[in-house]
């Protein structure tokens, strides 16, 4: 898409005329002078957040048309609009300006409890996408990661202030000094924000480097609030007495860890059932903004604790991320983060003063600490990545990624300056260093991430399962076949999440199964686990089946009364158990069925079904199994004939089970004679359990399930052995492991 850079550059100014010619006709007062009405303020804040989307999204177009990234012009769209500079120009009714410097802090309380929300939505959003295995995988060199930059940046931080206070603050400077301590916390920072909507874009968030600078971020964050504590601690325990208690900030440091670990490790043991309360309120919506609920609770209480909101959120969406309902989360919470993102990253840029930053003894000291910092954080956080597998590629991503001081360091700043530690001139250099970083790294990390170039020394063997591939005539039917398959799927309580619609690439999950099924010209390909290959085989040729059967009932003659007239009726939602054993008893069990032919052998199924008493009409039953059958023979391979039909003569699924040990002809899929009969009937309009029914029969009847039922000589034998066969399931041709 091509942008007209003037056009764009104009409409930057937009909000700011809007608010002009929007001038009630009477004067509602002047910010700063006297008590300030609630609505006044609104009214603000509404003004302040509309300019803000605007500024937000113009400047981001004309940054991505610069070949930049877009994040980076949301922060300079922020700086070009925020208090020191366009932000404070008088308005008609508004004489401070849209954004006047509130006392104390650059932006109003209400304006910096949107950005606090928006840090929590970006947050638990990029723990929803963090793939837990890996991260499980990576915590060891992550957490090395963030120990690594931690240490290195806070020691070279401070040695900096140490070595060049005459630079900056004219008179030396020890280790222990404030101003030393709060240039080495403010070093530690890590915005792994500005990182993870990047990696995000990018589709790395679940790559090796993006788990582990994830990873290394949480552990970096902790770390830097320990940190925090600790110097607070220092220097309130120097101011009052001289000298410090270490124990007491050795406790402040073990409650921090503490609360991280516990919280981390309950939410992934206890994520089942989290989900399973989400499920609960069953609508899609609710269980997302439910979901974010969660995150905001968790996020206060990590600050309540003394920890920082967005390790709370993170660690929320991190043990969200692996059950089913996490895509659907982040679908539906899209167009709430898509608000209030921008936000953020916007306020982020009003933060910065820039004329503090362009003083000559702060630019100066703040260039050697910037670089300083630079070196520091991607020295201390590529070491560890190097020694833990990462090739020196891989390892660059890691360092750069973890390089972005961002609202983090911005925030340990204000800290000190509100607390009246450091001075402003500290606080100009740290916004100087968080505004370089922030600028640099995003486009060399973007350049670091360029092609498919493997970030470990030695990555691992791609999987040699192969992909379920089902080809078929046309793309027209491709297209058909995927829309009912994705029905198949939800109607056994899957949660379909589009990965990339444009190119129909769609995921499958449902407690610990996942599917990924993708179109590929004429093929339908599917990538699952071993023990998802019978039940996604079963849906495929149940769906192929249904559109046959449908083909040939629009083959023929449609009266006009047919398509206008008829009687509406809903899909029954099915509670249905999958176990055998609840849908058998010995009656319906024989080891010696009488008949040889195929429509012989299924009425003598069907009659043996009928002494379940659920069949209310048998000639019916009958004929939905030949139904099926015309369609396509249910001789399966392995001996094995799953004969099946949907029918109004049941309520119920309905299942009989005969068995011919010398074999007969049944038109198998292998050319082999079919010794195991199993006949199923579903009501007719529900798909999920009967699906999921046949696919649990085909996962019990593997290598010896088949030698075992077989050798069965009587109904009783029969019955003993598939109701206790539930635990020994795997896949047609599979040996059952005992």
């Amino acid at each position: 898409m091509k942008y007209d850079l003037k056009r764009i550059s104009l409409a930057l100014l937009f909000p700011f005329l809007l608010v002009g010619t929007a001038w009630a006709a009477e004067h509602v007062g002047s910010a700063g002078q006297g008590e300030v009405s609630m609505t006044h303020r609104m009214m603000i804040l509404a003004l302040q957040l509309g300019a803000i989307l605007f500024v937000a999204k113009l400047s981001s177009l004309l940054f991505v048309k610069m070949k930049m990234p877009g994040v980076l012009g949301e922060i300079a769209g922020g700086i070009l609009v925020g208090p020191f500079l366009l932000g404070a120009l008088p308005l008609p009714s508004l004489p401070y300006g849209l954004f006047p410097a509130a006392v104390g802090f650059p932006i109003s309380p209400e304006l910096y409890g949107f950005c606090s929300v928006a840090a929590i939505v970006l947050l638990f959003d990029a723990g929803l996408e963090t793939d837990v295995g890996l991260f499980m995988r990576y915590s060891v060199v992550g957490g090395m990661v963030g120990i690594g930059g931690v240490i290195v940046s806070f020691l070279l931080g401070d040695f900096t202030a140490v070595w060049f206070s005459q630079l900056l603050f004219e008179t030396p400077l020890t280790f222990f000094s404030p101003a030393a301590l709060f240039l080495g916390v403010m070093s530690t920072a890590t915005s792994v924000g500005i990182t993870a909507r990047l990696l995000s874009e990018r589709g790395k968030i679940d790559s090796p480097e993006g788990v582990t600078i994830m990873a290394g971020a949480v552990i970096d964050d902790v770390l830097g609030i320990i940190l925090l504590a600790v110097t607070m601690g220092v220097i309130s325990a120097s101011r009052a007495t001289g000298t410090i208690d270490w124990g007491h900030i050795g406790l402040i440091s073990a409650k921090a860890i503490g609360i991280w670990l516990v919280a981390t490790v309950v939410g992934l043991v206890a994520s089942h059932k989290i989900s399973l309360l989400l499920k609960h309120f069953r609508d899609r919506r609710t269980i997302a903004i439910m979901a974010l609920g969660l995150a905001l609770i968790l996020a206060g209480l990590f600050e309540e604790a003394g920890l920082a909101m967005i390790i709370g959120a993170y660690v929320m969406g991190l043990s969200l991320s692996r059950t089913d309902i996490c895509h659907l989360i982040r679908e539906k919470l899209e167009p709430i983060s898509a608000f209030l993102v921008p936000i953020f990253f916007v306020v982020m840029g009003m933060l910065v003063d820039v004329h503090l930053i362009t003083s000559p003894k702060v630019l100066a000291f703040g260039g050697l600490y910037t670089l300083i910092a630079i070196f520091s954080k991607v020295a201390g956080c590529s070491l560890p990545a190097l020694a833990y597998g990462f090739n020196v590629r891989g390892a660059l991503r890691v360092g750069v990624g973890m390089l972005p001081r961002g609202e983090v360091a911005l925030i340990v700043a204000g800290i000190g300056l509100s607390a009246g530690v450091v001075g402003p001139e500290v606080f100009g250099v740290g916004v100087l260093m968080t505004l370089a970083t922030t600028v640099i790294a995003p486009p060399v990390l973007l350049a670091l991430l360029k092609g498919d170039a493997p970030a470990l020394r030695n990555p691992a063997p791609a999987s040699t399962e192969e992909p379920m591939r089902f080809s078929f005539p046309s793309e027209d039917a491709v297209e058909i076949l995927t829309s009912k398959i994705i029905d198949a799927f939800e109607d056994d309580g899957f949660f379909v999440h589009a990965l990339d619609r444009s190119v129909g690439i769609f995921q499958m999950r449902k407690d610990d199964s996942s599917v990924t099924m993708r179109r590929d010209v004429m093929d339908i390909v599917f990538d699952c686990k071993d023990p998802d290959r019978t039940f996604v085989h079963t849906v495929v040729l149940e769906v192929i089946s249904d559109l046959r059967r449908m083909a040939a009932e629009l083959a023929k003659p449609i009266e006009q009364s047919a398509i206008t007239g008829g009687k509406n009726q809903g899909s029954r939602s099915s509670t249905v158990s999958l176990s055998l054993a609840s849908h058998l008893d010995a009656a319906v069990l024989n080891p010696h069925l009488s008949f040889r032919t195929k429509p012989e052998i299924i009425k003598e199924l069907v009659a043996l079904a009928e002494k379940s008493g659920l069949i209310s009409d048998v000639d019916e039953a009958v004929a939905a199994v030949m139904a099926r059958e015309a369609t396509g023979s249910t001789g399966m391979q392995y001996g094995v004939a799953l004969p099946h039909g949907k029918t109004t003569a049941v309520e119920q699924i309905v299942c009989a089970i005969g068995l011919i040990p010398e074999g007969v002809d049944f038109d198998s899929l292998d050319g082999e004679p079919s010794r195991i009969f199993v006949m199923v009937l579903s009501p007719k309009d529900v798909t999920g359990p009967h699906i999921r029914f046949l696919a649990t029969i085909g996962q019990t009847l593997t290598d010896q399930g088949r030698a075992s039922l077989l050798a069965c000589c009587s109904a009783d034998e029969m019955y003993a052995f598939l109701a206790s066969s539930g635990h020994q399931r795997g896949s047609w041709g599979a040996k059952t492991v005992r």
